[in-house]
């Protein structure tokens, strides 16, 4: 490509050589050129585009086309020569730009400003330095590129250099045309006048002047404060807050998308079903996050950056998706385990009932005589026990919800609840009868679990004797025996895990010990040796 435009020049633009020198140059740049990605096919209208501009600028050629067309071939190269990290790719790139500098300032502009007394510092330099720069770059070993190193054009770079040639151009002809100034000299000084300012502005650039500094005021007009994409992003944080389910918020996020200038249409498909919004086109791009298909229809042909940008925007969306989904299936587990919760809670207070009916039944038919006064004082509170447990059972709660009783009526409905049961009860530091509140469900769930326990262990051991014991001030709650002594394998397990055995000892205790903890007390063993079998249920500290 530069042997092409080296060749054209030394000719001449009058030479008949000339153009169509110019317009093979041009067709090589074609090739090489950075703007469209190499795999992309040229639509009609931009081929024709391109070949309009073409032959348009090759019809009126002249140096000021010469010249603005060297100082984008600079501007070009130079924003791509410091993003190439292989070494003698960027010494051979910053070569390129030494040698498109030099056709520009010692070649294109003395002809463009007609100064005849450079005639012969341009015919050597053309026939012999840049013919030998031409050679050097030739010679330069290639140097692949990681594919994931190459970066994209960066048209800021591209303005800003062309943007410096271009005042260096026109402050040399400043120079010359208002101080009547030689052109090396108007050259030179125009440089420095440009050295000056670009040193200026890198001094107020690290300068801090607090919000009003250089820096600050260009970061905040880069970041783009306001556009399409900070409104989305704010709607899609509110959606995600609201507490709506997966497609709710997908069909609102899309809602919101859609509004951005670029989008015409799109189509989403999911777990949660499908949507589409807006019209289609013949210009479509196809993302995904996990089970999220998402169709996009533009406007136009989409450029890598704005690629890069849909993806993005994408796997924000995705990323609230999901979100959302986790949170729909963690509230199904929750309600799950509620459930599964309160019905394994409910089976125990359920079996602790039937075996106080059992007991009832057991002594109405032994002893007719003395179940009468019993049964009219137990059936009454076994009956709010099944409605409480009926209404559980059709809507069941979380455990921390439970009905407060005071402390003393909850003492004398267990003493009467079993007071046909050969048990001693103890109510420590009576004289003070405080007016605490307890959650009476947990309460009775533990009462229930250990004293059916002890009775259970009466059966393999008769002479045993179970003591109840309540302590008003702290309040906690204490059932012991004087039987054997629970094996310690069995003992290190209980209320932290199901423990099988005989007697249906652990589920039940262990449910008993979840829910104290949920209520903010603790159960535990407190004392296990032959003659002395404590459980406790105490405030947890």
């Amino acid at each position: 490509m530069l042997v092409m435009l080296h060749a054209a020049l030394w000719m001449g633009i009058d030479n008949i050589w000339a153009r169509p020198l110019l317009l093979a140059h041009l067709g090589v740049f074609l090739v090489w050129q950075p703007l469209w990605r190499s795999e992309t096919r040229l639509s009609w209208g931009n081929s024709l585009f391109i070949l309009g501009v073409s032959l348009a600028a090759l019809t009126w050629l002249n140096w000021w086309t010469l010249a603005f067309w060297v100082g984008g071939l600079f501007a070009l190269v130079g924003a791509r020569a410091f993003s190439f990290y292989a070494r003698w790719q960027r010494i051979y790139h910053l070569l390129v730009m030494a040698y498109l500098l030099a056709v520009l300032l010692l070649y294109i502009t003395p002809h463009l400003f007609d100064l005849p007394a450079f005639d012969e510092v341009t015919r050597n330099l053309m026939t012999v330095a840049l013919p030998l720069m031409l050679a050097v770059m030739a010679l330069i070993p290639v140097e692949r590129e990681k594919p994931d190193a190459v970066q994209a054009i960066d048209f800021f770079y591209v303005l800003l250099l062309f943007t410096l040639l271009t005042v260096l151009v026109l402050g040399t002809l400043a120079f010359m045309t208002l101080n009547q100034f030689g052109y090396l000299d108007a050259l030179l000084r125009t440089l420095f006048v440009i050295a000056v300012a670009l040193f200026v502005l890198g001094a107020l650039w690290h300068m801090d002047f607090g919000p009003f500094g250089l820096q600050s005021s260009f970061s905040r007009y880069v970041l783009s404060i306001g556009t399409p994409l900070e409104v989305w992003l704010k709607q899609l944080a509110a959606d995600a807050q609201r507490d709506s389910g997966p497609r709710e918020f997908l069909e609102s996020a899309t809602e919101h998308m859609i509004e951005m200038p670029w989008m015409l249409g799109m189509a989403w498909v999911s777990a949660e079903g499908h949507g589409t919004l807006g019209n289609s086109s013949p210009h479509r791009v196809e993302l995904a996050d996990e089970d999220l298909n998402i169709t996009l229809f533009t406007r136009q042909a989409v450029a890598p950056s704005v690629l890069l940008h849909m993806r993005l925007l994408v796997q924000v969306l995705g990323y609230f998706y999901q979100s959302k989904r986790r949170e729909q299936r963690l509230r199904e587990m929750a309600r799950q385990q509620a459930i599964y919760e309160t019905g394994a809670r409910l089976t125990h207070d359920l079996k602790n009932m039937l075996q106080s009916l059992f007991a009832l039944a057991s002594i109405a038919q032994s002893e007719p005589a003395r179940a009468q006064p019993i049964l009219q004082q137990q059936l009454p509170v076994l009956s709010q026990r099944i409605e409480a447990l009926l209404g559980k059972l059709k809507a069941p709660t979380p455990e921390t919800e439970s009905r407060e009783i005071e402390l003393m009526a909850w003492w004398e409905e267990l003493c009467q609840r079993y007071a046909h049961r050969d048990i001693e009860w103890k109510l420590e530091h009576e004289g003070e009868r405080p007016t605490l509140r307890i959650p009476a469900e947990m309460f009775d769930c533990v009462a229930d679990n250990l004293i059916e326990n002890t009775q259970n262990k009466r059966l393999r051991e008769p002479a045993l004797h179970v003591r109840v014991s309540l302590d008003v001030r702290s309040p906690s709650l204490c059932v012991s025996d004087n039987g054997s002594a629970i094996p310690s394998g069995y003992a290190q397990k209980l209320l932290r895990t199901v423990v099988p055995s005989e007697d249906g000892l652990g589920v039940g205790l262990y449910q008993a010990s979840r829910w104290a903890r949920q209520n903010h007390y603790k159960m535990q063993l407190r004392e296990n040796q032959p003659g002395k079998v404590t459980f406790e249920l105490s405030p947890d500290a």
